[in-house]
C-alpha cells in the first residue's frame, strides 16, 4: 500500500469477562485476538467471516464505539487512545457506521429530518431550518429517496426496511466521512432490495471517495460488492485474520481452508458447475467457544488438512503471492 494507511490496526485485542454463576470465576470473550489490519485512503476492505467470529466487534472497535482491551488503532497516523478530547471528536466525526438492523438504528420517536438534521446543526455545516432542510433534503435525494419532501417528516414505523436503512446511510454520509464501517447493511432487509442497497453504497464511495470498512458474513455478497468496488478482503475466524488479499485473488484463488470453505458454500446458479462442485468436508461442524479457542491455529478442530504442528504453533501471516497474506502451516513460513 502507498503512504500511510487511514486506519491501521496494531494487535488488538477485545476481550468480554464473563462469569458462569455469582461465585463462579471470570472468563473471557476473546472476540478480537490479536488483529492487525490496515485500511488506506478511499479503499475498500471487506471483512467476512461467521457469526460470532469478532468481525462486528473489530468494526465498533475501529469506530470508537468498544474500548480495546490492548493493542493500538491509528487513524491518519494518530493513536486514538492519546488523543485529546477535541482530536477524538473529530476522529469520531470522520468515522461513521452503518449498523446492520436499521429497524433499532433509529429512534422511533424522531422523525428523518430529525435524525439527519441534528447532526448538521452539531457540526455547523447547516444553522437556519431553511438550510437544515434544504441540506437533508439533498442527502436524501442522494440515497434515492425522492422526492424528498415525502420522506422528511416521517417517522420510523412509516418507512419500509429498505428506506429506513436509506435513511441511516443519509445520516452516515451527512457529515462526509473518511471511513465509513457497514457493519451487515443488507441482512435485515428484504431480499429484493439487497442489491439495490450494495450499489448505492458503491455508489457513494466513488461519488465520495470514502474508505469503507464493509462487514459481512456472506461471501455471494462479497463477491458482488468486490467485483465492482474491487479493493481487499480480509477473512476473519474466531478473532484472527488468517487471510487478506486482493479481492479478485482470494476468491478466485483462496489459500487458507477456511476461506475454501467459505466459497463452496456460495450457491452457483449454473446447475451443470454445481453437479461438479464438491463441496469440503470438515472434520466437525462444531464451532469452538471464543472463551476457550483451541491451541494453535483456531481451524485445525475443523480443518480437513490440519498437520500435526497445527494444535501446538499459532501461524503468522505470511505473504504467498504479491499482497495476498495467509495465516496458515500448509504454506512456507506460516
Amino acid at each position: 500500500m502507498n503512504g500511510e494507511p487511514l486506519v491501521r490496526v496494531e494487535n488488538l485485542k477485545v476481550y468480554f469477562p464473563v462469569r458462569k454463576g455469582v461465585f463462579g470465576k471470570v472468563q473471557y470473550v476473546k472476540a478480537v485476538d490479536g488483529v492487525d489490519l490496515d485500511i488506506g485512503k478511499g479503499q475498500i476492505v471487506t471483512l467476512i467471516g461467521e457469526s460470532g467470529c469478532g468481525k462486528t466487534t473489530l468494526g465498533k472497535t475501529i469506530a470508537g464505539l468498544i474500548k480495546p482491551t490492548s493493542g493500538k488503532i491509528l487513524f491518519d497516523g494518530n493513536d486514538i487512545s492519546k488523543m485529546k478530547k477535541d482530536e477524538y471528536l473529530h476522529y469520531r466525526k470522520n468515522v461513521q457506521i452503518i449498523h446492520q438492523d436499521p429497524y433499532s438504528s433509529l429512534n422511533p420517536t424522531k422523525t428523518v429530518f430529525y435524525t439527519i438534521s441534528v447532526f448538521l446543526k452539531r457540526w455547523g455545516i447547516a444553522h437556519t431550518r431553511s438550510q437544515l432542510i434544504d441540506k437533508v433534503s439533498e442527502l436524501l435525494e442522494i440515497v434515492g429517496l425522492h422526492p424528498a419532501e415525502d420522506f422528511l417528516f416521517k417517522y420510523p414505523h412509516q418507512l419500509s426496511g429498505g428506506q429506513r436503512q436509506r435513511v441511516v446511510i443519509a445520516r452516515a454520509i451527512s457529515l462526509n466521512p473518511k471511513l465509513i464501517v457497514a457493519d451487515e447493511p443488507i441482512t435485515m432487509i428484504d431480499v429484493s432490495l439487497r442489491i439495490g442497497i450494495l450499489d448505492l453504497l458503491l455508489d457513494l464511495q466513488k461519488k465520495f471517495g470514502s474508505s469503507y470498512l464493509f462487514i459481512t458474513h456472506d461471501f455471494g455478497a462479497a463477491r458482488y460488492f468486490t467485483a465492482k468496488g474491487g479493493g481487499l478482503i480480509a477473512v476473519m475466524y474466531l478473532g484472527n485474520i488468517v487471510e487478506i488479499g486482493p479481492a479478485e485473488k482470494v476468491i478466485q484463488n483462496p489459500l487458507h481452508p477456511y476461506t475454501k470453505v467459505l466459497l463452496s458454500a456460495v450457491p452457483v446458479p449454473d446447475p451443470e458447475v454445481s453437479r461438479k462442485k464438491k463441496p469440503i468436508k470438515l472434520k466437525s461442524l462444531d464451532i469452538p467457544s471464543p472463551i476457550n479457542p483451541p491451541s494453535g491455529c483456531k481451524f485445525h478442530t475443523r480443518c480437513p488438512y490440519s498437520l500435526d504442528r497445527c494444535s501446538k504453533d499459532v501461524p503468522k501471516l505470511v505473504e504467498v503471492e504479491k499482497n495476498h497474506w495467509v495465516a496458515c502451516w500448509l504454506y512456507k513460513g506460516g
